[in-house]
């Protein structure tokens, strides 16, 4: 009960403090503003669109990772109903511009997770189900859901080591919202193990697998060769290395192994792209290989060539990286330098790609199954780094062995959006 209470009162305190808080241009100000709008938004479409007569859904997730799970998971259940009106909302900022790319009937921030914001947003959406993905379940938003009978999910469920939620105070905080569940959908069973261990009945928790990996699965195969992100590499085939989400951490090893591998290759290209490809982030970047000895362009200049002639692009927006992975020999994630985590793996792996990241990936389930499938390998330094680049792009039989154990992963593991919209659809209302 006190750390319910202590939660809410944050929860008041920070939407408080919001106004003052919107007014600067950082990531975290966006992301307030957009909580403090969302309920409005919300209404506004629900006065206007919502059809009682169908079912609804409401599905959530905090970032864009999640989101894509999330979105195959829709994408599955939109197959078996047509009608489904469904709303999403999200958490980080980095998740706006899959928001709009999501297919629902609405999409948006999550409203401050209090019974004053909460409770009326439900009477106007009147969803079916309330589905939560990955890692994230909100207290407020359960209670109220549960209060109304509205069914609670959980789809792709991860319980990572050293979850915060497991710890105190997350444990103690998210104990009664996990026994509300409905339904909990885990990516495997020692992630069904851990829901259960934090409160979720034993009955309702499932095995389904990850919906990321089909996720991924569709976006490789939605590459067109024939793009304008994607034909200037095709028409100059050479030796290259896509590196995604790359951060400073990862730079400071990735760019002297690139060094490095590039006097072993001179053929190599490198096409970088930064987790957060503001303006002033490739300027440096480019700025910094011009330094380097690195002939490079943005992708915005090679597309408007409608040619690469350089051996480094970087990438300057979001939305083409799982693209720009089917051109690569050799992927690296970025993420795995610094205690946020890895990003996903499952990209390069789809797109038929070995796959490297750094040591710090204990959040990333797939990276460890792809090391085990001899499919990837992870670095601790730039010496490390370089030489499993050059046994990569040195060995085309290395390469194609871990490429066809990269895109055999994938292939073993698709099917869990279909498995958990089946089961989704269960406990979805008749309508």
């Amino acid at each position: 009960m006190a750390a319910a209470l202590l939660y809410r009162f944050v929860q008041r305190l920070l939407r408080a403090a919001a106004p003052a808080l919107e007014r600067s241009a950082s990531k975290v100000a966006r992301g307030i503003a957009g909580r403090s709008r969302s309920l409005r938004g919300l209404a506004a479409w629900a006065d206007s669109e919502r059809d009682r007569a169908r079912p609804g859904l409401w599905l959530h997730a905090p970032s864009v990772g999640e989101g894509l799970q999330a979105r195959a998971v829709l994408e599955a259940l939109l197959r078996r109903r047509p009608g489904l009106q469904a709303i999403f909302t999200h958490f980080s900022p980095s998740a706006e511009a899959l928001a709009a790319r999501m297919g629902g009937a609405w999409a948006g921030y999550l409203p401050w997770d209090l019974p004053e914001e909460m409770a009326p947003a439900l009477d106007a959406v009147v969803p079916g189900v309330v589905a939560f993905t990955k890692t994230e379940a909100w207290p407020v938003l359960v209670e109220e859901a549960a209060r109304r009978g509205i069914p609670v999910a959980l789809v792709g469920g991860s319980v990572p080591p050293g979850a915060r939620r497991a710890r105190w105070p997350g444990r103690a905080l998210l104990r009664p919202t996990w026994s509300r569940l409905s339904l909990a959908c885990a990516i495997a069973e020692t992630d069904a193990e851990g829901l259960r261990w934090l409160g979720v009945p034993a009955a309702v928790v499932h095995v389904t697998g990850d919906p990321a990996v089909d996720s991924a699965a569709e976006r490789a195969r939605g590459a067109d060769p024939a793009s304008p992100w994607l034909a200037p590499f095709h028409a100059e085939p050479r030796p290259t290395v896509v590196a995604g989400s790359t951060w400073p951490s990862d730079l400071r090893v990735l760019l002297p192994a690139l060094d490095t591998a590039r006097r072993r290759e001179p053929g190599l290209r490198a096409v970088l792209t930064p987790h957060e490809p503001h303006p002033e982030v490739v300027r440096e970047l480019l700025a910094d290989l011009s330094r380097r000895g690195w002939r490079s362009a943005s992708l915005a200049d090679v597309e408007g060539k409608g040619a690469v002639g350089v051996d480094a692009v970087v990438v300057d927006r979001v939305g083409v990286l799982a693209h720009l992975y089917t051109v690569a020999d050799v992927a690296y994630v970025g993420g795995g330098f610094h205690a946020a985590g890895l990003h996903s793996v499952l990209e390069p792996a789809a797109a038929g790609v070995p796959v490297l990241f750094g040591p710090r990936r204990g959040n990333t389930r797939a990276a460890g199954d792809l090391l085990a499938a001899c499919a990837a390998r992870d670095v601790h330094d730039d010496v490390g780094m370089a030489e499993a680049l050059h046994a990569w792009m040195g060995d085309a039989a290395a390469r194609d062995y871990a490429a066809a154990r990269a895109f055999g992963y994938i292939h073993a593991h698709l099917g869990a959006a279909d498995r958990t919209a089946a089961l989704l659809d269960e406990i979805l209302s008749p309508s």
